[in-house]
């Protein structure tokens, strides 16, 4: 009669087990996002010195946010998820100015054709 019992204990504990290492997997998921553990808003905050050239097909790109976008290109998954935050709507960014930036400011191993929503970078 132990035996039995003993098995529906390591059974229930291997169940359990499994629930708590799948939700730390999906919860895992949820936490981390395109740009990992790092906020996307605060990320968006970053690329401040762009918002002009972010709003206008012509304005001069500054040096200081071609250096940002430096870092950005990187990783476009993050890029393109700070170009569609609400730090950036609020700031006035048009994502498909936005994406022409690293073109503009001529950084050459930048992630060109990389799809960003409806928009291309180039």
């Amino acid at each position: 009669m132990e035996t039995p019992v003993k098995y529906m204990f390591v059974l229930a504990f291997l169940v359990s087990m499994t629930i708590a290492g799948l939700n730390g997997v999906i919860g895992t998921g949820y936490y981390y996002g395109p740009c990992g553990k790092h906020d996307i808003e605060k990320e968006a905050e970053k690329l401040e010195p762009c918002t002009y050239a972010a709003q206008h097909w012509r304005a001069p790109v500054s040096e200081r946010c071609c250096t940002v976008m430096e870092k950005k290109v990187k990783n476009p998954a993050c890029l393109c998820a700070v170009l569609f935050s609400q730090t950036a709507y609020n700031a006035g960014v048009r994502p498909e100015i936005a994406v022409s930036i690293p073109k503009r400011c001529n950084i050459a191993d930048r992630p060109v054709g990389y799809k960003c929503g409806a928009f291309t970078l180039l």
